[in-house]
């Protein structure tokens, strides 16, 4: 069994990953993206039985994850899950065709529809890139003159996906979210993430603390990872006046806080988890 590993670098999570399949005695090929040169009409790849992705950047994940797709090499998560997850719109309206209760959003295209849109959800709002990660380029915008300064900042930025405008209720945390940890059919762990601040990632200097997996939250989390395709995720969820709510899901998701928090052994399920999934996996003719 030789599971391929794509990653940009190796963190503590991938580390630990390594760590596991050694013990359980799983070879593991690092594919590093930075090195992969494809020729698309020629199938050209290191012998792995299953890939597992853990990339950085997220268009080089979903391109090698397309093209692994199209020569029937099982991937985890697969090229659309990891695809939908990585952009937040189309995250959210996998949530809401699937009747996961999430926040509130609006979609604009021009600075000033984005202010009507802001406008009729309320202030405070919660404008968001719709990719990125670990908190980066949130903005909590509190009265007008703070949407019109940051939509003319973004607006200038000039970039596509800041001409498209996300825009989020703002909900009042009682100090903290919720990361519920996905592998399978199960929830193995789930942490809250404290911090004064409103913004709660880990990422940004949040505090891990236990969290019971009760079983509104098991459903919760596993709805939304079935909503989206995702089989190995992290999945932030927020306390809310009206009941738990889906804020995003993460493929390639960190568990460095998760870990202390939890005896389950969290890199060992993923390996597991792997080599089930590559023991059942047959590979199928890909359509012309």
């Amino acid at each position: 069994m030789k599971i391929g590993v794509l990653l940009s670098r190796i963190r503590i999570e991938e580390k630990l990953i390594f760590k596991a399949a050694e013990r359980l005695g799983v070879d593991v090929v690092r594919i590093d993206d930075r090195d992969l040169i494809f020729d698309l009409g020629k199938k050209d790849f290191p012998e792995v039985d299953i890939v597992l992705d853990r990339g950085l950047v997220h268009s080089r994940a979903e391109y090698t994850l397309r093209i692994l797709e199209s020569w029937g090499i099982p991937t985890v998560n697969s090229y659309k899950a990891t695809i939908t997850c990585d952009n937040k719109f189309l995250t959210n309206m996998a949530l809401i065709e699937h009747g996961v209760p999430t926040l509130r959003t609006m979609l604009a295209y021009t600075p000033e529809s984005a202010i009507e849109a802001i406008e009729r959800l309320g202030y405070p709002v919660v404008l968001k890139p719709n990719t990125g990660s670990w908190g980066r380029l949130l903005a909590k915008i509190n009265d007008r003159d703070a949407a019109e300064a940051v939509l003319e900042h973004k607006e200038i930025l000039g970039s596509y996906h800041h001409s498209i405008f996300y825009i989020q209720e703002y909900v009042q945390k009682p100090g903290r979210d919720i990361r519920a940890f996905v592998i399978g059919d199960s929830v193995i762990a789930a942490s809250y993430r404290q911090s004064d601040h409103w913004i709660t990632n880990t990422a940004r200097g949040g505090i891990s603390a236990p969290c019971p997996i009760t079983p509104e939250i098991e459903d919760l989390a596993l709805r939304a990872a079935n909503a989206v395709g995702a089989e190995i995720a992290g999945v932030d969820i927020i306390e809310t006046p009206e009941g738990y709510k889906v804020i995003e899901i993460n493929v390639g998701a960190e568990f460095h806080g998760l870990i202390e928090t939890t005896d389950r052994d969290i890199p060992g399920e993923i390996i597991s988890y792997l080599v089930s999934k590559a023991h059942k996996s047959t590979v199928e003719p890909v359509a012309s």
